[in-house]
């Protein structure tokens, strides 16, 4: 059990029965008594919740196991993995990776993660080098400001660029916010 000055965000808690990951909490104070305000991912429907809590709530904070895996391959809308130590073939939907389709590169290595062995998830690492497909070439008289724009990589997903990445640039992408981070060679 923890309490509410020990959440934190990220922290998977169990409430009714349901698993519940803390996207955001504030700690607000009021005349007589203080509450704690939690915004809430449930983790198997997918859908966020906000609810209202005394300050001095416990709550079960749940402990996932976490797999070796590696990304092999997508057939329409199953994505396989494969254990790196029993080499195990495991298909997850894309409603149990949720935004992390966007970053699945065949062959990278993750962690899965499974409560009482049913797969919740995977935790992809902080940053991915993925190709730029397609993007708008930048001009030459555009780089006095630090612009941006669109550039398609090779999982499908857009993200805003500086104007000098130009296709087939592999760049680094953050997989938290999605956000470019660099270019890269190779």
């Amino acid at each position: 059990m923890i309490t509410g000055g020990e959440l934190r965000k990220g922290i998977i808690i169990e409430l009714a029965g349901k698993l519940y990951q803390v996207i955001d909490y504030q700690h607000v104070k009021m005349k007589r008594t203080a509450l704690l305000r939690l915004k809430l991912r449930d983790i198997r429907g997918g859908h966020t919740i906000e609810q209202t809590f005394p300050s001095n709530e416990k709550f079960s904070r749940v402990r996932l196991d976490l797999h070796s895996m590696q990304y092999l391959y997508n057939d329409g809308g199953l994505y396989y993995f494969m254990d790196e130590e029993t080499f195990e073939q495991m298909p997850l939907s894309s409603s149990q990776l949720a935004d992390a389709v966007n970053y699945l590169k065949e062959g990278m290595s993750l962690q899965v993660s499974s409560y009482r062995d049913e797969v919740i998830g995977i935790e992809l690492p902080i940053t991915v080098k993925l190709r730029v497909v397609a993007t708008d070439p930048g001009f030459k008289g555009d780089t006095a400001t630090a612009g941006t724009k669109p550039a398609t990589l090779e999982t499908g997903i857009t993200v805003q660029v500086p104007l000098f990445i130009d296709k087939d640039d592999v760049i680094k992408i953050d997989t938290r916010s999605g956000e470019y981070l660099e270019r890269v060679t190779g």
